[in-house]
C-alpha cells in the first residue's frame, strides 16, 4: 500500500505539474515559479501533505535531473549551432559567471553582515544561470538567432563553473588553510577533465551509433541514455566536472548523423521536462514558507542588485569583443534566469555541515524565486522593445521520423508559412526546391492536403518536406529567401521568333566552362536562371540571356525551347529503359522547355 500511495501522490504531482505549465503559459510566468509553489503548498511547512526535509536526497535528486536537462540542451542544440557563438558563450560561462559570483559575494557581505568567504559562496551559488529555465523560455521565444545560441551555449557551461566555486568556497571556509592555489587546480581539473572526458564519450558514442545494427528503435533511448550515465560518472570519478562532460556529450550525438536521432530527442525531451517537474517539486517541498519571511527585505537588495548591476555588468565585460549592439547586451544581461541549479548548490553547504548553512538555503531560494519572477516576466517584451527578436522562426529542425528515414540518408522538416511572408500565394511548383526535397504534406488549418505543384499557399499552411541530409546546406537558405523574397520564377526572356535561325550547339563538356552546376556563363553569354538541377550526374537546365535553354553536363546543348525539346526526345529514345535516372533527367527537361 505504501508503493501505491507513493506511485499516486508523485502521478497526482506531475499531473499538477503539467496543469501548472500550461497555467504558466498562459499567464506568461516561468513554469518553475509554479513548480516551485505546489511543491511549497503539499510540504510539511503547507498543507503537510509529504513530509521532506532530506537535503542530501534532493540533492542526488537534482543532480540526476541537472545532468539529463543539460544532456537534452545539447542534444537539442548540436555544435553546429554552438560553433559560431562559441567564444562569446565560453566567455559569459566563464568570465561572466566568475563577475557575477565576485560582485554578489561583496553585495552578499553588506547586505547580510558576512565574512568574505561566506558571501563568496553565496555569490557563487547565485552566479550559475538555470538551464533548464533557458531552454524553456527560449522554445516559446522569438530571439534573435545568434543571441538564443550564446544563452544556450552559456547556460549548458557555466554550471560546471558554478559548481566548481561552490565546492572550493566550501572547502576553505571548513579549512582556513586552503590555499588560493589549491582553488585553481580544482577549477582546472574539473574543467578539463570534464571536457576531455565529455568529448571522447562523444566521439565513441557517435561511431557505435553509426555502426550498432539494433532489433528495434526502442533501444536507441536506451543506448542514451547509458552513454549520459557513463560521460556524468566516468568525468564525476576522474574528478571532472560530469555537468560538462554530459553537455559536451549531448553537443556530439545532437550533430552526429546517426541512426535514431528524432526518436532519441524526442525521449530526452520528455525525460528533461519529467526531471524539470520533478527536481522543481521535491525543492520546493524542502522550503519552509514561514521561515522565508525573515529574509524578503535582504533577499529582495541582493536580488536586485544582482538582476541590475552584477549580472549586466557581467555580461557586458564577458561580451566586450563579441561585436554585440549595446541592446543585445541588455537583452543578454537581462537573460539570467535562475532556477533549479542555485537552489541545488545551496544544498552543499547544507550537507557538508558549513555554518549557517540552511540560512544560505533560505537566502538563495528568495532570491532565484524574486529574480525569476522579475526577469522572467519582462525579457520577452524587453527583447521585442530592444529589438532583439526576429521575425523569422529559428532555423527549421527534424520534426518527425518515418522508420529510419534517417538512417536512409533523409530528415523531415516542417516550415510554417507566416502571414507576409514572399511565399504566400506562391504555387508550390514556384518554391525553388532542389529535386531531392519535396514538400510531401501541407497542413492547412486541421487538415492534411497532398500538395500539388499547382497548389498556392496561403499564411497559416504548415509544410513538412523530405529533404536529403546533404541538401540542409543548401534548403536552409532558400527558406530564409521564402520569408523575404524573390520566390517565383524569373522573368524568361522573349522565345526567339521562327525564322530568326537560333543557333543549335551540341558538344562534349570542356573544363574551361566551369562548373556545370553553378556557371554564370556559356559560349560568352549570361545565365540569368537555372532551372533545374541534375542530380545523378553534375549538370542543370539554364536560361542564358538571348533566350535559350543550355543542358549542362557530360555534353553542353544549346538552343531554342523546340530545338532542346527534339533533343531530349531523342535522347529519352535512345536511353535504355534500365537507366531510370537519366530517362527521369531528360523528362525533366523536357517538362522546362515546354513552358
Amino acid at each position: 500500500m505504501e508503493e501505491s500511495r507513493l506511485l499516486l501522490v508523485g502521478g497526482l504531482l506531475l499531473a499538477v505539474g503539467i496543469l501548472a505549465s500550461l497555467v504558466a503559459n498562459r499567464l506568461r510566468v516561468p513554469g518553475l515559479v509554479l513548480f516551485l509553489a505546489i511543491g511549497m503548498a503539499v510540504g510539511s511547512d503547507g498543507l503537510g501533505w509529504v513530509d521532506f526535509s532530506d537535503y542530501e536526497l534532493a540533492r542526488n535528486l537534482g543532480i540526476i535531473a541537472l545532468a539529463l536537462i543539460l544532456f537534452e540542451g545539447g542534444l537539442s542544440a548540436g555544435i553546429d549551432e554552438i560553433r559560431p557563438v562559441l567564444g562569446s558563450a565560453a566567455s559569459l560561462a566563464t568570465i561572466g559567471t566568475l563577475l557575477t559570483a565576485i560582485l554578489t559575494g561583496f553585495a552578499a557581505v553588506v547586505i547580510f553582515d558576512l565574512d568574505l568567504l561566506e558571501g563568496m559562496l553565496i555569490g557563487s551559488i547565485v552566479a550559475a544561470t538555470d538551464s533548464a529555465a533557458i531552454f524553456s523560455l527560449l522554445r516559446g521565444s522569438t530571439l534573435k538567432r545568434r543571441l538564443a545560441r550564446i544563452l544556450e551555449g552559456e547556460s549548458g557551461t557555466n554550471d560546471p563553473v558554478a559548481v566548481v566555486l561552490v565546492l572550493g568556497f566550501i572547502e576553505w571556509i571548513k579549512d582556513p588553510s586552503y590555499t588560493i592555489g589549491e582553488f585553481a587546480k580544482l577549477f582546472a581539473e574539473e574543467l578539463v577533465i570534464g571536457g576531455l572526458v565529455g568529448a571522447a564519450v562523444g566521439a565513441i558514442a557517435v561511431f557505435l551509433f553509426r555502426r550498432a545494427q539494433v532489433g528495434t528503435s526502442g533501444l536507441y533511448p536506451v543506448a542514451s541514455l547509458a552513454t549520459v550515465a557513463i560521460s556524468f560518472g566516468l568525468a564525476d570519478v576522474l574528478h571532472g566536472s560530469g555537468f560538462l562532460s554530459v553537455y559536451l556529450v549531448g553537443l556530439a550525438l545532437g550533430s552526429g548523423n546517426i541512426p535514431g536521432r528524432q526518436t532519441i530527442t524526442t525521449f530526452h525531451d520528455g525525460l528533461a521536462w519529467v526531471a524539470q517537474l520533478g527536481v522543481f517539486l521535491v525543492l520546493g517541498l524542502l522550503v519552509f514558507p514561514s521561515q522565508l519571511g525573515d529574509y524578503a527585505l535582504q533577499g529582495t537588495a541582493l536580488a536586485l542588485f544582482l538582476c541590475f548591476v552584477a549580472r549586466p555588468v557581467a555580461v557586458f565585460v564577458s561580451t566586450a569583443f563579441s561585436g554585440l549592439k549595446v541592446g543585445e547586451t541588455v537583452v543578454l544581461g537581462w537573460a539570467g534566469l535562475r532556477g533549479a541549479v542555485p537552489v541545488v548548490l545551496a544544498t552543499f553547504p547544507v550537507i557538508e555541515g558549513v555554518p549557517q548553512g540552511a540560512d544560505y538555503f533560505n537566502i538563495v531560494f528568495f532570491v532565484v524565486l524574486f529574480s525569476t519572477i522579475l526577469q522572467g516576466t519582462t525579457f520577452l517584451p524587453l527583447a521585442a522593445r530592444l529589438g532583439a527578436t526576429a521575425d523569422e522562426d529559428p532555423l527549421s529542425r527534424p520534426v518527425t521520423e518515418i522508420g529510419s528515414i534517417r538512417r536512409l540518408g533523409a530528415d523531415m522538416i516542417e516550415v510554417r508559412v507566416r502571414e507576409g511572408d514572399a511565399v504566400v500565394g506562391q504555387r508550390v511548383r514556384d518554391l525553388g526546391l532542389p529535386r531531392d526535397a519535396l514538400v510531401n504534406v501541407l497542413v492547412r488549418g486541421e487538415q492534411a492536403l497532398p500538395p500539388r505543384g499547382s497548389t498556392r499557399l496561403e499564411a497559416g499552411d504548415r509544410l513538412h518536406m523530405v529533404v536529403r541530409h546533404e541538401l540542409l546546406p543548401e534548403v536552409q537558405p532558400l527558406i530564409r529567401r521564402w520569408r523575404s523574397g524573390p520566390v517565383g520564377p524569373s522573368a524568361r526572356p522573349e522565345r526567339i521568333l521562327p525564322g530568326t535561325a537560333p543557333i543549335f550547339t551540341s558538344r562534349p563538356w570542356r573544363d574551361a566552362d566551369g562548373d556545370p552546376i553553378d556557371c554564370s556563363e556559356l559560349l560568352g553569354l549570361p545565365v540569368i536562371d537555372r532551372l533545374r538541377r541534375r542530380w545523378d550526374v553534375p549538370g542543370a537546365v539554364l536560361v542564358l540571356q538571348d533566350g535559350r535553354l543550355a543542358i549542362t553536363g557530360p555534353r553542353l546543348v544549346v538552343g531554342s525551347r523546340d530545338q532542346v525539346q527534339d533533343y531530349a526526345r531523342r535522347m529519352l529514345r535512345q536511353t535504355d529503359e534500365e537507366r531510370d535516372d537519366e530517362r527521369a533527367w531528360w523528362r525533366e527537361v523536357l517538362s522546362e522547355a515546354a513552358l
